[in-house]
Parts: C-alpha cells; structure tokens; sequence
C-alpha cells in the first residue's frame, strides 16, 4: 500500500480561502452549496491528458443515442495509486486486491480501492481536479462504490461534491449526491451535475463521515449524460494538425528563413538530378559557415506546453564534396527570463544520393516565450535540403500486450550435447578454419552464478571442447540455435572457459550470438592459462530473427580454447522472486513490539490498534533535469514517489562552465531549492568525468600546469558553494572506462580528488561510480576489475565512502546481478545503484527487467540506494526505459514500480494482547498507530530503524 503525506490544500487563486481557514468553515460552506441545476444541453468532455487508466464506459447514460461515454475522471481504478488524485488535509493509499485492509472487505473489492485516513474534519476526503474535462451546460452522472471503516457506531454518510473557484469572486461548492454507509460494507453512489456556468477550477472530491473514520473509494467514473450543443472537449483534436506553415514550400519561402544563412527555393537542382521526393519544391541552406546554420520556422503560439509532438523531416545533403554527414532536427526554446534551452528532436545520416526520413518527438514543459525548430548539422559550406517538415500532436500508440510464451521450458539448456556425451562434438562446428576436438579435466561443477539459477543440478561430464590452429579472434566452437529460442524469453549464459598455457597475459573470451549478422554479446571474462574461469552473461531476442548462431571467441588468434558444459536456459524469474521475498523480509525488517502501560489488564481488553508505515527509509531517488520541474505533473510525480534525487546534467564541469570562467550555477541552485521545499536529498553527480569525448575543448586544449589550477579551481569552487548540501559525490565519473586526468596529470590526480573534496566538505559521502559492473558484459569493469580499483585509491589515502553502480543494464538475470553485489560487498562500503535504468519497446517486458533490478538491490544488505537515471519519456538518455509517457500516463513499468514501492509499506491492524502488546514485524521507516480504547483515542508516531533485535515501543494510556 503506498501512503501519501498530504499538505492543506491552498488555491492557486488569490483572495479564495481553503476550507481549513477556521474550525467552523464547514459550516460555512454547507449553507453556501447552491443547489444542483438540471440542463439538457451540453457534451461530453475528452481529457487533453488522457490517463492509461481512463475508460470507455458502455450505456448506462442518459441518452440513448450515445452508447459510449469516456470517463472524464483519470486513473479512476486507482492502478496507479493515487496518481492525479489528493487528500485534502489528510492521508491516503492504495490496497490491491490482494490484501486484507481492513479484514473482510477487501475480498468483496474486487480490484483496487483507496483508503482516505487520519481524517480530522468530516469534510476531508479525496479529490481530483477535472477542469479541463468538464464543460458548462453539460449533465454528467457520477458512480463509485464507497465504504468506511473504523470505530464506528450505525452508519455514516459519504457525500460528492464540486468546488468551483472562480479567479476574483471567491469558492462555492456544488452538492452531487450522498449515500448512507455502514461500517465495512461497499454500497453503490450515485449522483448527477451540471454547471450553468464555467468557473476557472472545478475539483471532485468524496468528503463526509466523521472524523477519524477511513473512507474508502472503488473506482470512479463520471460520464456526459447530455452534452451541450456548445460543448467542444469531447471531440478535442489540438495537435491533429500540421502547425508548421508552409510545410512543402507551396507558397514559396513564406514563414521560413535561414539561421545565420541564407536560403533559396528550388525545384530541382545539379541539372535536373536533384529533384523533390514529394511535392514541387525544396528549400536549400546555402553559404552555411556554421554546422548549425540552417533553414528554420518559428511556432511560438502553435505549440502547446506539455503535449507531445511527432516531428518528420524529408531532408539530404549538398555539394563540398561531402557525401554523408550527420543531419539534426533542433528545437530552440526561449523562457520570459530569456533562458535559452536546445533540444534535440531528431538526426539521422544524410547523403548527397537520396532523401532521407528524420523522425522524432518533443515536448515542451514550460511556457515559453519563443520556439524555433530548425534543421542543422552539417559541415561548414555544406547545403541543406529540406523537401518537408510535419510536426503533429503525438498520436498515442496502445501499449504492446504482455507476451505470451507457451512452455518457456524454465531452467532447459538449448545447447545440443553440452557435456560431450561419447566424448563427441556432434551438433557443434567449428567457425572459420579451427579444429575441434574434446578432452577431459574440466569442472564437474555448473558455474555459480548457473547454479544459482538451475538449483540441484546432475554434475558436468569433466570434458570439454578443446579449440586449436585458431588463427582468427572470432574462431570457435558454435551451434545454430535459430528454432530453439523463444521471444521475448530472459536467456541465461553459462560457461567455464580456459586458454592455451602459451599465452601471454590475459585474453578476452566472449560467448557471443549472431543475430542475423548481428553481435549480441553473452557474457564476457579475461582469462589467464592458469585455471578454468565461469563466464556468465545474458540475452533476450525481441523481433524474430531468421537466423541465430551461438559462437565462442576471443582470444588472439594462435591462443587455444577450452569451452566446457555450456549452458543457456530461460531463466524463471518468478521462482527468484519468491526467494528474494524472504531475503528480504530478513534484511528489510525487523520485530516490533508495542507495549502499553497505565492501565491494568481490564484496561487493555479490547483496545483496539491500526499501524500504517508512512514511510519507508529505503533511499529509492531518481534522476532530473531543470527542464523537468517547469512540468507541474512531473513534479508531483516526484515528489510522491522518490525521496532522493541525482541531477542528470546540471552539476557536471561542462555545464557548470561551458566556457572558461562562464560560470553557470542557477540550474542547479534551482532544482536544490525544490529537492529542499519537497525533502527530498540529492547526491552530486559528478565533480570530474574521466571520459575524454565529454570533457569541454577548452579543458582540453589547456597545458598540463593550467589543468591541475584549473581542477583545483573547479574543486574549490564547487564544493564550496554547496557544502553540506549535496549527501553524496560522484568524485570522477568512469574512471575505468577513461583515463583523460590521469594521463594529463599522474595516477596521483585521482586520489587527491578524493582528498580535496573531503577537506572541502567532509559531510558528503565520496563515490567511485561505473558502468557494466553487474551484467558480466564488459571485463572493464567486472567487479573483479572494481575492487582492484577501490582498494588501489585506498593505498593511495582516497577517502572513498562508497560504490557507484549506474545500472545501465538489459536483460538483467538475478544470480548475475547478485554474484556482482556478493564480490563488492567484501570491501565493506555502502553499494548505491546510481544510474538505473531497463529498455524495452514492451512495456511489461520492460517491467519485469526493473522488477528484476529492484528486488535484487532491495534484497542485498550491502545495497544501501537506488536510484533511477529518470523515469518521464523524452527526458531520459536511453529509448524505451521510461515509466511514466510523455504526457503523464503511467506506462506498466511505473505501475509495477509503484506496485512495489507498496509491497514494501507494513500495516497491520488488531487487538492489544493479554500482556499488554501488540506485535508485528515491518520494513524499516516511519509508522502512525492509532490505538482505541472503550474511553479514548491515542495516537502516535514512531521509526522503526535497522537493528537485529525486536525494537520496544512504550506506549502510555
């Protein structure tokens, strides 16, 4: 169940008081309801932002001639959770269908329902706003299932009702309907509306049993009725059309101009062999000194905040004798503070043979002054051809179907005579002009990580496939495994590997997959000849492939192979799932007792007591931009869902100064300002980044002497500024995937980071922080690799505080990601996942991956965070990882992420004991207990911290 804190609702209109004003504003209020006037006329209202869980509702309207109706309320079933909904005054969650909160009613639910609780005035409830989605002169007719629960002597009334503020003149409220409830039992509401006029704000709310009683809400729906002949909302279309003018040039070069050059219409060039694709004309930008002159339109005014736009542009290149270049579709965005924001729309290679298609997709979060859109890229002196350019209100696309997989075969290897029966090779081949042979000596045990996985499993044959006369890097033992593997299935790799005693060094050794001409890697490993080494890795193949051959390679080529007792099997997550349940029920939780005193035993009989965790102290942040907190939806979002916070670009040297001694600081000044009004801690990210293709030209253009004043400048300058503000530091990003500071100025370089930046602010925590450490794909930076690299900054006096893991991972397989957190947990520091995310085009597959990466991380104690790298569509760095879409509905992966983040809330209910306790065991964090005796109520709050032994909460009647 997830728990919302709630503030008092304040208006966003001057002069209009909230109902909390004064004890008898209630009052008030009721003798100011008008009554509920009845008219004929109207339509039905669509959403702009429509919710995934809104509904088509079939009859049970008013007209008989509209046998469908759209619920204007969004995510009316409360699938995710209280996502677009508030209490007022008060706090609320959601209880799935699989609970029993309170017992005997939820198994009459039938599906989701919120519980509005600690109440404290009978007007206090649930609302949601539905300004956008109503219309004067309309009826709409409204139904809910509502319940109450508590202490509670008959019944009580749940009553519906409208506030409508009106920007000037004050708030008046609209009286909808009542229903008489008794004490955990749903009873059906209904009601109807209409508004004779149209106020600035409309907001739907439940109010009305007594205090201290929960109300409890099923699903919601409000349809038209009877629309107005006036009313347009239903069939609102904004977006539909194109809102560049002039898209194909029909008008000549009206509404277009070049961005620092000029342009010219044509309609064909090169003597007739440049011709338009479609359509009669083409634009070119010409006598472009800049890669981003371009051709460029203005929409301001065109454009709506917070939609989503399709853009596709027909675009090529021309003449300086450059036959391919990177083409971009740029979007420039101006605020009223004359802040300037690019973003990047679209790119794709352009040549000077034939017209190519660029497509992408933005929106805008603020309300900007000016937009532009305009085409770039190119070198200097290179033209730019632009046949056409659309730009739509984004179409939403239904989401793909959970997959179906008929007798995915859990835990079945696919590798055809993976043990060498008869001492055979049969059903392997060797790739390229290599031998094949077997011999014997290898393990006889599975691999680890596989063992995990597969459990009790008959022990390997002891033989392996023996590789020689390599001559290659890609030559190998393979097999075809085209028919064997199923879509949208996790594939576990496993394998123990060996090389030749004649090589020198280390050798990469790769179980890799072709395809269809593709590489997909399966797992990767340096290798010595002194021992056999596990490999271990993953795969998942989404589209069907014509043809897939699994293959080992890797060493240089003269080096021998050994491969013994491959494996690759569908891994069964949801027999993980169970285990990592009780993993971490050990790790998450701990005893609780209430022990209450001042009174006897006769006192206590009876006593009655409700515990809801508030808040789970599990650091669960997410990544933001400043572009982000203009959204008001994506704001709220994250201030409900996350309690840290990572900035993506903002702290980072290039942003902070682009150029020498530019300084720019407001970005980030702003967004702390809201992570500290929502309390909500934030960890920096980065000081330095190590990647040499991200460090700023004049960084790098500097002497070696100048560089080390210039990161002494850039130490002082930003730890100073924000000491004590930022929890945690990223001290130089990916320092073993770069190597820019080191080589410049020493290996010393990296441990005096981590040294200066405790002197300047010793309260923050120092990390080290890296990519591909938990998926066994890259040798850089396996664990093995990652240790080596902490405890050489410890030798050299680094005070590294704790390990960066980003999660930047696909497929992700349990025992893999586990056996990585298990290796790094030796060194003892605290273990953050850093950069989370999971990219699928399907967004349940897309789910399960980030099920999978939470319950791992969740369930290990060296796991002390986790952080999301973003979760709003179009503001994240990878495609397909998002949770909630572009205009605000909350896609699969985020319901399962909210989903978990309840699992993980403890509430339990009941009576004081003989002894005088109550007993429960919950997940660690914040707890409200409401205790009701014959003669009183007592609340109280407690926290429920890490600790082995059961945690004693004295409580006095």
């Amino acid at each position: 169940m997830r728990r919302v804190s709630a503030c008092c609702f304040t208006s966003l209109f001057s002069g209009i008081h909230s109902k909390h004003d004064n004890k008898n504003k209630h009052t008030q209020r009721t003798r100011k309801t008008m009554e509920n006037p009845t008219n004929n006329a109207g339509d039905q209202v669509e959403p702009l932002h429509e919710s995934k869980s809104s509904q088509i509702v079939e009859g049970n309207t008013n007209d008989s001639n509209r046998s469908l109706a759209r619920n204007i309320i969004l995510n009316h079933d409360f699938s995710e959770e209280l996502h677009l909904w508030h209490t007022n005054c008060c706090d609320g969650f959601v209880v799935s269908v699989k609970s029993d909160y309170p017992p005997g009613i939820s198994e009459k639910s039938g599906g989701n329902y919120a519980v509005v609780t600690n109440r404290k005035e009978c007007w206090q409830g649930l609302e949601q706003d539905i300004t956008a989605r109503v219309s004067s002169g309309s009826t709409y007719t409204v139904s809910a299932d509502v319940g109450v629960s508590g202490p509670l002597q008959g019944s009580a009334d749940v009553l519906a009702t409208l506030k409508l503020e009106y920007r000037g003149k004050g708030t008046s409220y609209l009286f909808i309907g009542r229903t008489s409830v008794s004490n955990e039992k749903w009873e059906k509401f209904e009601g109807t509306f209409s508004l004779s006029t149209m106020p600035d704000r409309v907001v739907f709310y439940f109010e009305g049993p007594p205090p201290e009683i929960d109300l409890l809400i099923k699903p919601v729906v409000i349809v038209c009725s009877s629309p107005s002949e006036s009313a347009s909302h239903g069939c609102f279309t904004a977006g539909d059309e194109n809102i560049i003018l002039n898209p194909r040039f029909e008008d000549g070069m009206n509404n277009w101009s070049g961005r620092g050059c000029k342009i010219v219409l044509h309609d064909s060039i090169a003597d007739g062999k440049v011709v338009p694709q479609s359509g009669k004309y083409f634009i070119s930008a010409t006598e472009r000194t800049q890669t981003w002159n371009g051709v460029q339109q203005e929409i301001t005014g065109r454009v709506q905040r917070k939609l989503a736009y399709d853009v596709t542009a027909v675009a090529r290149i021309f003449g300086n004798n450059v036959t391919s270049s990177d083409v971009r579709v740029t979007l420039w965005v101006q605020s009223p503070n004359l802040r300037d924001q690019y973003v990047g729309i679209a790119n794709a290679q352009a040549t000077d043979k034939d017209w190519v298609q660029l497509q992408g997709k933005f929106l805008l979060n603020g309300s900007p002054s000016r937009v532009v859109i305009y085409i770039e890229g190119p070198p200097a002196g290179t033209d730019i051809l632009l046949n056409s350019l659309i730009v739509k209100h984004a179409e939403k696309i239904p989401p793909s179907p959970p997959p179906v997989i008929e007798d995915p075969a859990f835990g079945v290897n696919i590798i055809e005579n993976s043990n060498l029966i008869d001492s055979s090779t049969n059903g392997w081949f060797p790739l390229g002009n290599c031998t094949l042979s077997v011999g014997t000596g290898s393990p006889h045990v599975l691999p680890p990580m596989a063992r995990d996985s597969l459990g009790v499993h008959e022990p390997l044959s002891g033989r392996y496939i023996l590789v020689t006369k390599r001559t290659q890097n890609w030559m190998g033992p393979a097999q075809m495994i085209t028919d064997k593997l199923k879509l949208f299935l996790t594939y576990q790799v496993s394998a123990w590997v060996r090389i030749g005693s004649v090589a020198s060094g280390q050798q990469n050794v790769n179980v890799a997959l072709g395809v269809d001409n593709q590489w997909v890697n399966g797992g990767q490993v340096d290798a010595n000849g002194d021992r056999w080494y596990e490999i271990g890795g993953s795969f998942r193949i989404e589209k069907q492939p014509s043809k897939v051959m699994v293959y080992i390679q890797g060493p240089a080529p003269g080096v021998d192979l050994m491969v013994a007792g491959l494996q690759i099997f569908p891994v069964d997550r949801q027999a993980r799932f169970r285990y990592l349940r009780k993993q971490i029920d050990m790790v998450r939780k701990r005893d609780v007792i209430l022990k209450f005193s001042g009174g006897g035993s006769d006192e206590f009989f009876g006593t009655f007591v409700k515990v809801i965790q508030t808040q789970n102290i599990f650091p669960f942040g997410t990544c933001i931009s400043r572009t982000n907190i203009d959204n008001e939806d994506f704001v709220e979002f994250f201030a409900k869902n996350f309690n840290w916070a990572v900035f993506g670009n903002e702290l980072k040297w290039y942003w902070t100064e682009p150029q020498q001694g530019n300084f720019n600081y407001k970005d980030a000044d702003e967004m702390l300002d809201l992570c500290k009004k929502q309390n909500i801690e934030t960890r920096g990210h980065c000081i330095f980044w190590e990647v040499e293709g991200v460090v700023q030209s004049w960084i790098r253009s500097l002497n070696n002497n100048d560089l080390m004043k210039a990161v002494q400048n850039r130490l002082t300058g930003l730890l100073s500024r924000y000491q004590g503000k930022f929890r945690h530091y990223d001290v130089n990003n990916e320092m073993l995937h770069g190597s820019f500071y080191q080589d410049r100025l020493g290996k010393e370089i990296r441990a005096n980071m981590f040294k200066t930046a405790h002197q300047l602010d010793p309260s923050a925590l120092l990390f080290v922080n890296d990519y591909h450490v938990e998926d066994g794909c890259d040798t850089r930076s396996c664990p093995d690799r990652y240790i080596q690299h902490v405890i050489d900054l410890q030798e050299q006096g680094a005070p590294v505080g704790g390990i960066g893991i980003q999660g930047h991972i696909d497929n992700p397989v349990g025992p893999i990601v586990c056996s990585a957190l298990d290796k790094l947990g030796i060194l003892g520091l605290p273990i953050w996942f850093t950069e989370l995310d999971v990219s699928s085009i399907n967004e349940h597959v897309r789910a399960d991956d980030l099920e999978v990466m939470l319950r791992e991380a969740f369930a290990h104690p060296a796991v002390e965070g986790i952080m999301l790298w973003g979760f709003w569509e179009l503001f994240m760095s990878r495609n397909n990882a998002h949770l909630v879409n572009a205009e605000g509905d909350i896609n699969e992966a985020g319901i399962r992420y909210l989903a978990l983040k309840r699992e993980w809330l403890s509430h339990a209910r009941g009576h004081v004991d003989d002894q005088g306790e109550f007993k429960f065991r919950g997940f660690h964090g914040t707890y409200h207990v409401d205790i009701v005796t014959a003669s009183k109520k007592v609340s109280k709050t407690f926290v429920v911290d890490k600790g082995d032994l059961p945690l004693v909460i004295s409580i006095d009647l």
